[in-house]
């Protein structure tokens, strides 16, 4: 293995990277250089698949032999499912919304019309589908696209009431065109609208039934080209739906009527009625209701037909959900759905429309989910459904992400989430199953986890490319829900979704979870199996205060030391103790509200079933009128038995094993005053401004990372400031001191009427950040992408080494202001001087700073609940610029050390059981000589990455990440029995860096960033995995593992299955001898190229698909290369039985001849003798 040379700038990287390669610091020896396995062609980026509910869908189509679903969107994407596990995702590069979609059936193709009218055939007969043929119509709208069964010509209705035909094989156009000007009457003298149904008789393939949008309905003759029948009504016509013996056929109108038509009969329908109308008692019309959308008419053997409709709900049914009409016999049935409905399907029994259809099942798509029904129990019991779609059921606000978990975690989480299941499902199969799973070879287990603003968290097993639930946490249960408006609290930050998940932390081998809030509120839960009652919940309210104390810039060199609390005590006396019960605070309306939190406790029982217990609450209270905070980070660890979260106040560790608060410390108050890079005055006022409107944000970190909106932070600065000079200069002097500093802050003051009014201005908008959520995301979005932004950030990078330590309480002091933005327990060696390891703790904060915290943990047993822990401060280690996203350690082997964890135990387990499965934190041996570094710290922010030695705090190597963007996400991850650092850039690049050496393995510009949701949601796994959401209720998993990418092809699932196509109907002996019976259609002489000749050229253009050859072999080998093959095989067959009876012709005539010739013979030499011869 050759030693890695760091100067050395790989091939294909970006100017981007090439620009900024590691470099090694000086005083790195060449002996100390680790020999590194990790190298560019290990890497390549893919994405992999697609999980959730199609993002607003906009058409649906089912194989009823192959037993597959396609839905189509308006973004142009395809989404194909069969049995639980098989999915796939297309995109139409177009982008333009799917408008219908017709499957060929058991032919492994299916057609696509999109809104820019264009149609394309996919091949679905590769893992990967690809689009075979493309049809682009210049002149005319596509409106309505239908194919017969086992037919290769597609009939397509156009916006111009016209009918074109196209050849599915070739994809061209027929010379065929049925105008509309023919198909109405000659007396009409307005147009009829679009088409809006095609469909042929299904005892007649020569028969094409017609609708118009106006109410004309047509029946034309293929054949003489001709109409036989025209049907007219006075109301608009959604849809329309034949019987199979086909004499009659049904409509839907606008007026939400049906009418039955006699196609012998186009006089007057045979019935009309309104399903939904009230039907008046003096025989009068009903009255008009809403537009029947779609209607179905099914026939069984044995009983009496279905009719399934959409929509006809009666006007005055105002804000009822919409409603899904089952009409069977005399019984109708209307279902009622979450959403509203996009499309349905009747699934039956037999592909073909001339028999008796048997339904048995109908799927319903929903704006945002899909329901299947089974139509076979009574009551119409809905299937329970296999596939991953309710990740939108509340939106996502958070999503990690674990490869290689535990092997013991899945099945112990989805033991306790099986009995979360709901009841009453039908016990039949999942009637969509077509299609069989991957064969790949990587089994390892993954967990996905998502947090969501209803307060839930969802833990998936996604395993082996496919996703499944797992289990089910609602962390509201822990808190009182108002009943009503009036009794919403008063001390809410925000006025929907108060229980949002914010950010969470989880380690799988303890499997403790911590999970943090909107509310500035964090839970701790411990697993266990056993279910419990707990009569009281433990809460622990904290008060960060605000670093108003930053007004007295002291020296860097100064007398002024930041004092420490003491070990194991508080900041301040209602810290040290952990209330069980509600605070009794301040919250009258004529002070501000002080030391509430925004959310109350339940008081009564909590009854807890196996799973996620609550351990410990905690919560963080109002402090002179300002609410809390919102948390920016947070980190747990088993091992230590503590908590730690920061936010742009500070920081505080709790120890939830003895319920205290061990630290509650401004951020400032960790520097050392032998911190080598000191704090300089500086007043914000005078930084860079793009513009007098939009302040500087000195960290790029500290607008992304929050939930929260910077307008929404404005406001609670502004409130903070008015409430505090409202209430006096003594008492704002109390408030505004720092929790460990005894030096007040002045406070500004106004005239106390316009006070009050913008007081009370601000009360009621600092309340609507759910609404505003969305703007300040796009706001977000602009500034990121804006070139003054970035200039004015490049201009600032100079001053990112300084901190502000202003009086102003503006809200641009308070942007500015340092927030803790990421944590990482470890074993370490705290400071310089120090050979051992001992327990640490990395706080990373927005401007840059990894500060070190020293832990001294009692020993094991009771000691360790009875004993406290004692913390101290040691300053800073590194500098960086930008905001620190993660941070680890490496040995001195430059293999990753995972923060140590306790394994788990239950909690409600007996003693014995607990200390079998516990095992003691052993003693950290001395494991550093004297002068040399046995350890790496590796630290990455939104600009740099850095590798430190320890205990020597030497920078050994570093490497500039990007100069114009910033890095959005960054995780140290585990690949290929070595570790690197995944980044992605706001400018949408994916990088890795190894590790120690920072060298760039892999940048590709992937994904420019175009949504909040995708800076919120994207995270980095071991083993080369990845993953963010694409839409609200899409999750887009990604590799950018070489072997990974390698095995693709094996691991995703096939769609396509051979499958006998079913036998047709029998027509019976009678049906066959009279006439009876479906007749059949020779549609090549009618539609073919020399029967009707070649279509214009300019009414559409064929584009070949982008699937190349390969795509073009696929189809050959199946889709409509079957019937072309099958059409090949029978001219060979009928060509060769034309031979055989032409030699069989040849040989009779030669046999002729010779009996001919014999029989001459015969008559010559009969009456000879022997011896005449």
């Amino acid at each position: 293995m050759k030693k890695f040379n760091i100067r050395k700038v790989l091939d294909g990287l970006t100017a981007v990277s090439s620009s900024s390669s590691a470099t090694a610091q000086p005083g790195t020896r060449e002996n100390d250089v680790i020999q590194e396995t990790l190298q560019s062609e290990h890497f390549q980026l893919c994405k992999t698949v697609r999980h959730g509910f199609p993002h607003q869908p906009s058409s649906m189509a089912f194989d009823p032999v192959q037993k597959i679903l396609a839905v189509g969107t308006q973004s142009g994407a395809l989404r194909l499912f069969g049995r639980a596990g098989v999915e796939c995702y297309c995109q139409h590069e177009s982008g333009a919304a799917v408008i219908q979609l017709q499957f060929l059936i058991n032919e492994g193709a299916l057609v696509s019309a999109l809104a820019d009218d264009s149609i394309h055939l996919w091949n679905l007969r590769q893992k990967l589908p690809a689009i075979l043929h493309s049809l682009k119509f210049n002149r005319e709208r596509i409106t309505y696209c239908h194919l017969p069964f086992q037919s290769k010509w597609l009939y397509i209705g156009t916006e111009r009431g016209n009918i074109h035909i196209v050849n599915v094989e070739s994809f061209t156009l027929s010379g065929y065109v049925i105008m509309w000007n023919k198909a109405i009457e000659l007396s009409t003298k307005t147009h009829p609208g679009p088409v809006v149904h095609i469909s042929d008789n299904p005892m007649d393939e020569g028969k094409l039934l017609i609708g118009f949008e106006c109410g004309i309905v047509v029946l034309w003759d293929l054949k003489s080209k001709k109409a036989d029948y025209r049907y007219n009504y006075d109301e608009a016509i959604h849809s329309v739906a034949w019987h199979h013996e086909g004499k009659q056929f049904v409509c839907s109108h606008s007026d939400g009527t049906l009418t039955t038509w006699n196609v012998r009969a186009p006089a007057k329908p045979a019935q009309t009625i309104t399903p939904h109308g009230k039907q008046p008692k003096d025989g009068k019309k009903p009255e008009p209701c809403k537009p029947i959308l779609k209607v179905e008419y099914k026939t069984t053997r044995a009983g009496d037909p279905f009719m399934v409709l959409s929509g006809g709900l009666s006007y005055d049914t105002v804000g009822r959900r919409a409603c899904l009409t089952v009409m069977h016999g005399k019984s109708t049935a209307v279902l009622e759905m979450d959403y509203p409905i996009v499309d349905f399907l009747t699934l039956c029994e037999t592909p073909y429309p001339n028999d008796f259809q048997e339904p048995y099942a109908v799927v319903v798509l929903l704006e945002k989910d899909l329901v299947v029904i089974d139509l076979g129990q009574i009551g119409y019991p809905i299937f329970e459904n296999p596939y991953p779609l309710t990740i939108h059921e509340s939106p996502v606000t958070c999503c990690e992400y674990f490869a290689d978990c535990p092997a013991e975690l899945i099945p112990a989480l989805y033991s306790v989430g099986s009995r979360q299941k709901r009841q009453g499902y039908s016990k039949k199969e999942w009637p969509i199953s077509g299609g069989n799973w991957g064969q790949g070879t990587q089994s390892y287990p993954e967990i996905i986890i998502t947090g969501h603003a209803d307060g839930s968290i969802k833990f998936w097993d996604a395993s082996a490319l496919m996703l499944q639930v797992l289990y089910k946490l609602k962390t509201a249960k822990v808190f009182e829900r108002a009943r009503g408006k009036e009794e919403k609290p008063s001390t809410d930050i925000v006025e929907e979704d108060p229980f949002a998940i914010q950010t969470l932390s989880w380690c799988p081998e303890s499997r403790m979870l911590c999970v943090a809030g909107v509310s500035a509120h964090v839970i701790i839960y411990r697993f266990s199996k056993q279910e419990v009652t707990t009569e009281v919940v433990q809460l622990l309210e904290v008060r960060m205060q605000c670093e108003l104390s930053d007004v007295d810039s002291p020296d860097p060199g100064g007398d002024q030391t930041p004092t420490l609390p003491t070990p194991g005590a508080s900041s301040s006396p209602q810290e040290n103790e952990a209330p069980t019960h509600p605070s009794t605070g301040s919250n009258s309306t004529d002070g501000p509200r002080d030391n509430i939190p925004c959310l109350q406790v339940r008081s009564s029982p909590l009854k807890q079933s196996p799973g996620y217990q609550v351990e410990l609450v905690i919560q963080l209270v109002w402090v002179s009128g300002e609410p809390p905070q919102q948390i920016t980070s947070l980190a747990v660890n088993s091992s230590y038995g503590l908590v730690v979260f920061g936010n742009s106040s500070g920081l505080a560790v709790v120890d939830y094993l003895q319920k205290t608060l061990l630290l509650n410390m401004g951020t400032t108050e960790l520097y050392s005053p032998s911190d080598p890079y000191p704090r300089q005055p500086r007043s914000p006022r005078k930084a860079r401004q793009p513009s007098a409107d939009i302040p500087t944000v000195t960290s790029c970190m500290s607008s992304l990372s929050n939930l929260y909106t910077e307008s929404v932070k404005k406001l609670r600065f502004s409130h903070f400031t008015l409430c505090d000079s409202n209430d006096g200069s003594n008492a704002s002097e109390d408030r505004c001191k720092s929790p460990t500093s005894g030096t007040p802050s002045p406070c500004n003051s106004d005239d106390e009427p316009k006070q009050q009014n913008f007081i009370e201005r601000v009360k009621s908008k600092s309340r609507r950040f759910s609404k505003t959520v969305a703007n300040d995301f796009a706001r977000m979005s602009w500034k990121i992408s804006s070139p003054t932004e970035q200039k004015t950030d490049m201009d600032a990078k100079d001053n990112s080494f300084s901190r502000s330590r202003s009086s102003s309480v503006t809200s641009i002091d308070r942007e500015s202001r340092e927030a803790i933005s990421s944590f990482h327990f470890c074993e370490s060696f705290p400071r310089k001087t120090e050979n051992l390891l001992s327990p640490s703790l990395l706080v990373g904060t927005t401007q840059g700073s990894v500060l070190v915290v020293a832990l001294s943990l009692p020993p094991s047993g009771d000691q360790r609940l009875q004993q406290p822990v004692s913390i101290s401060s040691c300053g800073t280690l590194v500098r960086l610029k930008g905001g620190v996203l993660t941070m680890a350690l490496l040995d001195a082997t430059g293999a990753l050390l995972p923060p140590p964890y306790e394994p788990w135990y239950d909690p409600n387990a007996s003693d014995e059981e607990k200390e079998k499965s516990r095992r003691r934190r052993p003693a950290s041996p001395p494991s550093s000589q004297e002068g040399q570094d046995s350890q790496y710290a590796v630290v990455c922010s939104e600009k740099q990455a850095k590798v430190v030695a320890l205990p020597s705090q030497a920078d050994i190597y570093k490497h500039n990440i990007t100069e114009s963007s910033f890095v959005l996400r960054a995780d140290v991850v585990q690949m290929a029995g070595a570790s690197c650092i995944a980044c992605f850039c706001a400018n949408g690049h994916i990088m890795t860096l190894s590790l120690p050496s920072l060298r760039p393995l892999l940048d590709v510009n992937y994904l420019p960033l175009t949504d909040m949701r995708i800076a919120r949601t994207f995270c980095f796994s071991n083993l080369g995995q990845a993953l963010y959401l694409t839409s609200p209720t899409e999750i887009q998993r990604i590799t950018y593992s070489q072997e990974t990418c390698d095995n693709l092809q094996e691991m995703l699932s096939e769609l396509f299955t051979p499958v006998e196509t079913p036998e047709a109907p029998n027509r019976g002996f009678f049906k066959g001898l009279f006439g009876g019976g479906a007749q059949s259609l020779d549609r090549e002489d009618l539609f073919g190229e020399m029967a009707a000749g070649k279509a214009s050229r300019s009414l559409a253009q064929h584009i070949p698909g982008p699937g190349g050859m390969e795509g073009m072999k696929g189809a050959a080998s199946g889709v409509v290369g079957e019937l072309a093959r099958a059409r090949i095989a029978l001219d060979e067959r009928g060509q060769k039985l034309g031979e055989l009876e032409e030699r069989t012709a040849a040989m009779m005539a030669s046999a002729d001849s010779f009996s001919k010739h014999a029989h001459d013979m015969m008559l010559k030499y009969k009456d000879k003798k022997w011896y005449q011869l």
